[in-house]
């Protein structure tokens, strides 16, 4: 389904049955097609509304360099549009961190909170920063002399070999920089809703050190650790995932 926010072409699903209204938010170079798995088991018992945040999946970019109070701002202007109010706030990865800024802005106002695989702690983003930007350096020295799309191609490899996401979306590049360099810890001791947080033992995007700083600092949160290597744990345990949501949300 499409429907324009903020000047905005919009792309989202709204399925399921029953009172409980569950909004789930996709990390960065995603989109909703990454919850299908999850939305599949969720749905018999809860309303799931997912949407392309602007810039990826079939939704719009923005207009402008965005960072995560911008597209707070938007995802209440979209529940606004389509008169929802979530009961459950949902998101993964750069999703856990925007649902967290959001709900410590205001803008969105739910009754509990599910965190999975969250970014948002940026303690040790300093040093791969500086190598994110030695490397974009070397990168710019070395390609300069191939066609646009080849550099792409080799720019990719580079910053693919200490794991940053900047080239996912390269369209979004300078967006990437400044979410990336917002750290929502405050936002998060400020939470007072139940919270749950699942992450995966060796996820190698996000340390399972963060699970614990998250729990630390969200009052009252419960913490479930799987045993898994995949970042996308939604759709590597997609039913085991479902039933710890639905154990926690009714």
């Amino acid at each position: 389904m499409k429907v324009i926010v903020d000047d905005l072409a919009v792309n989202y699903e709204l399925k399921g049955k029953g009172d409980r209204l569950i909004l789930m938010l996709h990390g960065w170079g995603d989109s909703l097609t990454s919850f299908h798995d999850l939305v599949i088991d969720l749905m018999p018992e809860n309303m799931v509304v997912a949407l392309d945040l602007p810039g990826f999946g079939a939704t719009e970019a923005p207009h402008e360099v965005w960072d995560l109070d911008n597209y707070s701002s938007f995802v209440a202007d979209f529940l606004a549009k389509l008169k929802l109010k979530p009961d459950v706030v949902m998101g993964h990865s750069n999703g856990g961190a925007l649902a967290i800024r959001a709900i410590s802005l205001g803008k969105i106002n739910p009754n509990k909170l599910v965190l999975l695989a969250s970014s948002g702690i940026r303690d040790g983003q300093k040093g791969k920063r500086a190598i994110t930007k030695a490397v974009a350096k070397a990168g710019k020295a070395t390609t300069f002399w191939l066609p646009e799309q080849k550099k792409n191609n080799l720019r990719q490899k580079l910053y693919g070999t200490i794991g940053s996401d900047m080239l996912v979306v390269p369209r979004l590049q300078e967006t990437f920089k400044r979410t990336v360099r917002q750290d929502v810890q405050a936002d998060a001791k400020k939470l007072n809703l139940p919270t749950l947080l699942v992450f995966a033992d060796k996820d190698p995007a996000i340390p399972i050190s963060d699970a614990h700083k998250y729990n630390e600092l969200i009052k009252g949160s419960i913490l479930e650790v799987l045993k898994s290597d995949n970042h996308f744990i939604h759709q590597d345990q997609p039913g085991k995932i479902a039933a710890l949501i639905q154990e926690f949300i009714s």
